[in-house]
């Protein structure tokens, strides 16, 4: 896992600098291209940790296209999509694939001019219309982190039910029995719909199992940490008692959650436990670190390229199979310095 010093060596900013950037103050003034610098280098370094536990990688010829969701900028926004598509790069350069990007035009991606496809890696969310337009390029199609169409494609997901169990069960093993949720009440389905949103519901359900369900204790916000900032704000400026811990939908939630917590002038984990979800290099960076629920993005890319290759075959070989599958990657939970035992409730 990579630290400040490192990353101070590497992108030539001052620890204190990528500390800002890292947890979003919104006080710090700079520019888009260096945030990038910043995240791309911690998920790098991150890479570049793990990858002596791997295996041989088989070299292969594949084109690969990539086609995401977000854009650029969106991705600084959202950073877990920036690692997914940088592990994916990285696996492409592993195996001695071609990578190339496509392009999106409303409902149509495109390949650059001139390029064939062996299979695309599609990162996110997309509609039909855009699902056709990519399955217009390659039958072979593999999403990563949406699973629409089960039938015609191959697909990555994570274990959400799992996560949100593994992260209950460390709060209430440390005593916390008020527990809220920060993150929004509904989100966009894998074919871009409207719909409830799947970490939410599954605390709902879980928490109510518990016997412990509080819904005064739920804060709705939008995954932005700006938004979750003024959320968490507006409730504990509501004269409502706080829980004992927050379990937060991403790790923008949670990093704007740190920050109106500390200027509420609350100490995390003293005063209040936070645990985050997608555990991207950044929740070991920010202060203090996230205990997280792991999405397991590098291996999540991983799973979606040995997909593709047992598909998209050039050179006329025979596929390793024809029928779609849908791997769940299991998450796992990650424990770090913001939680920790609760507060007696007279306290």
């Amino acid at each position: 896992m990579a630290t400040l010093k490192e990353l101070a060596d590497r992108t030539g900013y001052s620890p204190a600098t990528i500390s800002r950037i890292l947890s979003g103050d919104p006080a710090l003034s700079v520019t888009p291209e260096a945030r990038r610098k910043v995240l791309e280098e911690a998920g790098r370094l991150n890479y570049t940790a793990t990858r002596s536990r791997r295996g041989r990688t088989p070299k292969g010829v594949l084109r690969v296209g990539v086609a995401e969701m977000l854009t650029p900028v969106q991705q600084l926004e959202d950073p877990y999509y920036l690692y997914l598509s940088g592990f994916v790069r990285q696996g492409c350069l592993d195996k001695k694939y071609t990578c190339l990007t496509l392009e999106s035009r409303g409902e149509v991606f495109l390949p650059p001019e001139g390029e064939g496809l062996d299979g695309i890696v599609a990162i996110g969310l997309f509609t039909p219309a855009q699902i056709e337009s990519l399955s217009a390029l390659t039958p072979n199609v593999v999403f990563l982190d949406s699973s629409p169409f089960e039938s015609r494609f191959d697909s990555v997901v994570l274990g959400y039910e799992l996560g949100i169990s593994l992260a209950l069960e460390h709060l209430t093993q440390l005593g916390h029995r008020r527990i809220g949720f920060i993150g929004p009440a509904y989100k966009l389905d894998d074919r871009r719909q409207r719909a409830p949103e799947v970490r939410r519901q599954l605390f709902l359900r879980l928490m109510d199992g518990h016997g412990l369900l509080d819904r005064g204790l739920m804060v709705d916000c939008p995954m932005e940490a700006e938004a979750a900032a003024q959320a968490v704000e507006a409730f504990l400026g509501s004269g409502s008692l706080p829980p004992t811990a927050f379990l937060c939908a991403n790790e923008e939630v949670a990093i704007g959650a740190l920050r109106a917590l500390r200027e509420a002038g609350l100490s995390v984990p003293g005063d209040l436990s936070v645990v985050s979800f997608n555990d991207t290099p950044r929740s070991a960076l920010v202060d203090p670190p996230l205990t997280s629920v792991s999405t397991h993005v590098e291996e999540m890319a991983r799973t979606a390229l040995r997909l593709l290759g047992e598909r998209a075959c050039p050179q006329g070989r025979e596929p390793v199979r024809t029928l779609p599958l849908k791997v769940v990657v299991p998450p796992a939970l990650v424990v770090r310095r913001s939680s920790g035992p609760a507060e007696e409730q007279s306290k």
